[in-house]
């Protein structure tokens, strides 16, 4: 990508130029999002994973690539088309950006393809088949024939495509096949299109022994006679389709769940944004599906390998656990337990970080239900922006309801993909008695906090919970995430302020403890990073450690690059897209960027800095919070950050979660000046965070800190990265 520079950086005191150029002083946000996807494929290549674990990364990949498409690029496309010409932080135009993001993605489609051809070999040493059609044995063809027309055959709708049948709608992320026969002495060809029912099994798994799976598509193609009876089949052709599926909120709407419901219908018929062809379709259908789809020529990728790698995860499920990590049951808090399950008992006596997923889940819920059935308590507060199919937390709200006690939720129809379950809980707790909110139409209510008021002897009392993740019991055992439960006054009073600010937009100017975006929470950072900048400036030790899942925030990275300039050891620790250059001479030479991609998803947020002493101290200042460093987060949601002063949960964040992170070297991936990552060094004596927290005693129990454990030492210039 080629990006005139815009402007000179002066240089500095050593005499050092930077970078002149956004396209060398910054990471473009997209190309930044697809070398972290390379990350996550390159987890289906460690020889260290369980095979299935492997192919699980794998299908993630792929998974991630098309809500990239669906989102990404097809918003970039539209600028295009309207002529937009924002340039990006690097500088670069939407239609620069795509040329780009065009030549990368083919190139991680191959990658996917080749990683997806070396596992069919190592598991078919294991006795677990994807199998070509083609390389079966006749009595497991036969078997098929007989699944096929008992099955499939009923499921599926051949439809010719002439004058008089016009061309069908193909789903986003949607399969077919399509068909060139002929008839007779017909002299004109026929086109038929077969597409693959959503409900239909994207796998058939043969029975037998080994584990013998044929992709659905391939039944179609090869039971075509059964489909077309009478007609010869002169070429076919597998397809696939991505579309527009983004959803943008008009601010005039006047109604947000009557808009949504029509916007969740508008996107299911989204403009094409991909066509992906397998390498041997037939060349009629292929002109048919380019002209009917109006895709670009750009957006067509084929392959001569599958096409919706992200169905592999089906396969996964597979019962064999001696190609699977080992069993993992997260422990249920010892504090809540030594108070005999009481958690109100628990928090009251002292603050409680959970960490997710290592500690369970089930204490968050816990909390809730206990409020829902505790005669005191007389009011809960929540916010919902992702709680899941089947959700304990909305049962647990409905139940209160039920119970009588006054319960508002804070419900987000702008969770991206959620929006229709989101809808459907709104329903469900509107009908209990809930009084639901939608909060903003112009902003996303990202915010993950619970508030419980409890009627006690000495008077009322707050209890709250503020997360770094969702209310989300799928996503806690995946996601590594923090929940900070706490009944300390202040933060219940600026909990409920914040609480008032989203239903009913009174604005809390007077927040004792905690910070909220859009309206202060930038502001806070920016103090917090310029008390560090003074204090290296006067000699004082000077740092700052934050973990995060993306940086694209122009002045959040410029204020970060004033603090290396200014002296400020920073550590980060960024699992996604990171826009910051770390190590540029002049620039960013005292900020050092790791990506830690494992068996769990990185997902917690935190601020640490170090207030006049070394890193990590009890007089450091550390701060959990829901928002990342971008400008949506910052700017168009509300988010939390709270500060936690608690001694034993402060050592627990920084002595053990964050130094875990910039300690481990098994997962982790280091970001160099070019804007590159480089996988650390896998060898003996390395060191793994996720088990380190696997193995080691709950955050909220007794257990040692690790800095207590036979760990490597962490040194801050580096060498342990």
């Amino acid at each position: 990508m080629t990006v005139e520079a815009s402007r000179t950086i002066p240089a500095n005191d050593a005499g050092i130029t930077a970078p002149p150029a956004p396209r060398d002083r910054y990471t473009n946000r997209e190309l930044s999002w697809l070398s972290f996807n390379r990350r996550v494929l390159a987890e289906s290549e460690n020889e260290r994973y369980p095979l299935l674990e492997r192919l699980r990364f794998l299908s993630i990949s792929a998974s991630n690539l098309d809500e990239f498409t669906m989102v990404r690029i097809a918003g970039l496309e539209g600028q295009v088309q309207r002529g937009i010409e924002t340039q990006a932080i690097d500088g670069a135009s939407p239609r620069q950006q795509l040329e780009a993001i065009r030549g990368q993605l083919l190139t991680l489609e191959d990658r996917q393809q080749k990683s997806l051809e070396t596992l069919r070999t190592l598991l078919f040493e294991e006795g677990i088949m994807l199998a070509p059609i083609d390389r079966l044995a006749q009595d497991q063809l036969t078997w098929l024939g007989e699944y096929f027309e008992s099955d499939i055959l009923p499921l599926i709708t051949p439809q010719a495509i002439d004058p008089s049948h016009p061309f069908p709608f193909v789903a986003n992320k949607g399969i077919g096949v399509i068909f060139r026969l002929k008839r007779g002495r017909r002299k004109a060809d026929l086109i038929e299109m077969v597409l693959i029912p959503s409900g239909a099994p994207r796998f058939v798994r043969v029975p037998g022994e080994k584990a013998i799976y044929v992709a659905i598509e391939q039944l179609v193609t090869r039971f075509a006679d059964q489909l077309f009876p009478g007609f010869k089949v002169l070429g076919d052709g597998v397809f696939r389709v991505i579309r527009d599926s983004d959803i943008e909120v008009e601010e005039e709407a006047e109604d947000l769940v009557r808009y949504f419901r029509t916007a969740i219908q508008r996107r299911r018929r989204g403009r094409t944004v991909l066509l992906e062809l397998d390498e041997d379709c037939d060349e009629t259908a292929e002109a048919l599906l380019r002209d009917q789809l109006e895709v670009e020529e750009a957006m067509i990728v084929k392959s001569d390998g599958m096409l919706g790698l992200a169905d592999l995860a089906v396969i996964c499920n597979e019962p064999r656990p001696d190609l699977k990590f080992e069993p993992f049951s997260p422990r249920y808090p010892e504090r809540i337990l030594e108070h005999d399950g009481d958690c109100f008992a628990a928090i009251r006596e002292k603050d409680i970080v959970i960490h997710h997923p290592f500690e369970s889940f089930d204490v968050v819920v816990d909390f809730l239900r206990q409020a829902a059935r505790d005669p005191a308590v007389v009011s809960i507060k929540q916010t919902l922006y992702r709680a899941g199919d089947q959700s304990p937390v909305i049962a647990a709200l409905i139940e209160a309801a039920l119970a009588g006690k006054a319960v508002t939720a804070v419900v987000e129809l702008k969770a991206r993909f959620d929006e229709e379950r989101n809808i459907h809980w709104a329903s469900e707790l509107e009908r209990a008695g809930v009084q639901v909110i939608y909060g903003f139409t112009e902003w996303k209510t990202h915010a993950k906090v619970s508030l419980v008021v409890r009627r006690e002897e000495d008077g009322y009392r707050t209890y709250c919970h503020f997360g770094t993740g969702n209310y989300h019991p799928i996503n806690a055992k995946i996601y590594t995430d923090l929940s900070f439960f706490t009944a300390d006054p202040a933060l219940g009073r600026d909990a409920a302020k914040m609480f008032n600010f989203i239903t009913g937009y009174i604005q809390p100017d007077d927040l004792e403890r905690i910070a909220v975006s859009p309206i202060g929470l930038q502001e806070t950072l920016y103090q917090l990073i310029d008390a560090e900048i003074a204090n290296a400036h006067a000699g004082k030790p000077a740092g700052i450690w934050v973990k995060l899942n993306s940086i694209t925030y122009k002045p959040m990275i410029d204020k970060l690059y004033e603090a290396s300039q200014a002296g400020v050891e920073i550590h980060m620790v960024v699992r996604g897209i990171c826009s910051l250059r770390a190590g540029l001479p002049g620039v960013s030479e005292n900020i050092r960027v790791k990506s830690v991609i494992g068996r769990f998803l990185e997902h917690s947020r935190v601020w640490a800095f170090a207030n006049g002493k070394a890193l990590p101290s009890r007089q450091a200042k550390v701060y959990l919070t829901s928002a990342d460093a971008m400008s949506r987060n910052l700017m168009r949601r509300v988010e939390v950050m709270v500060p936690i002063t608690n001694k034993t949960v402060h050592d627990q964040v920084l002595g053990q979660v964050m130094l875990a992170n910039i300690l481990d070297t098994e997962q982790s991936w280091q970001l160099g000046p070019d804007g590159q990552y480089h996988r650390l060094r896998q060898e003996e004596g390395g060191f793994n965070c996720h088990q380190y927290f696997m193995a080691n005693p709950s955050l909220s129990g007794r257990g040692a800190a690790l800095a207590d454990h036979e760990v490597p030492r962490l040194t801050l210039r580096g060498s342990s990265q």
